[in-house]
């Protein structure tokens, strides 16, 4: 019984090869290809950067970023600034600013912004970096739309934090993206020391959505006090 199972089993096999080898040449039933004629082409992070031929923006996030998001890329980041990072150890306390646009006067942010900077501070922590908070108040404001600890009122805050390195950065608006660069300085001397670059996909970024709905090229701009 046994030899007559192998026998029936090889057989199965050879045949589903045949089957395959002919489909292959005389050609697999026409499918409708939503990335049109080329086949789409993946990064290193999975995620598929030619644009599909769908209508709205939600099916292009699904079909083409694979829920890839903005803190992928920035996980990356922070691999290479730790690769590349000097004097800042677990006894340096490191705050995270939001990344400016370059082309502006460095007081202009946007939601990718904002968004780089939590994901950064959640990167360090994770590499145990003690980072400070400096937008954290000494009180928590109970309000009826709900509690809150952070602000962006300089006048809720302290005004001497013991920070002895800052991560910040900038972003370009290139022709596939946001080209982003993030660097470690030190607060006194401004010395450089650890940084890291990448590009951020149109796709990845375009998910981000503002709460109000208002976008500018994908998102809202922010302009600082």
């Amino acid at each position: 019984m046994k030899k007559i199972f192998l026998v029936s089993a090889l057989l199965t096999s050879i045949t589903g090869c045949a089957q395959w080898n002919q489909l292959t040449q005389q050609g697999a039933p026409e499918q409708p290809n939503l990335y049109g004629a080329d086949k789409p082409v993946i990064d290193r992070f999975g995620a598929i950067t030619q644009e599909p031929m769908y209508q709205n923006d939600n099916a292009i996030y699904q079909g083409k970023a694979l829920h890839k998001h903005i803190g992928d890329y920035v996980q990356n980041m922070a691999q290479d600034l730790i690769a590349n990072m000097e004097y800042v150890t677990d006894q340096t306390p490191v705050g995270v600013t939001h990344f400016a646009l370059t082309d502006s006067d460095l007081n202009q942010t946007n939601l990718l912004g904002y968004q780089i900077a939590e994901s950064f501070i959640h990167e360090l922590h994770k590499f145990r970096i003690p980072v400070l908070d400096f937008k954290a108040t000494d009180y928590i404001r109970v309000t009826e739309t709900g509690d809150f600890l952070l602000s962006r009122d300089f006048l809720e805050l302290k005004h001497k934090v013991p920070m002895q390195y800052i991560l910040t950065g900038t972003m370009t608006k290139h022709q596939g993206g946001f080209l982003v660069n993030a660097r470690i300085l030190g607060l006194e001397s401004k010395a450089v020391v650890a940084t890291s670059q990448m590009l951020v996909p149109f796709y990845v970024v375009e998910a981000l959505i503002p709460s109000d709905e208002q976008r500018t090229d994908g998102i809202g701009l922010i302009q600082g006090r």
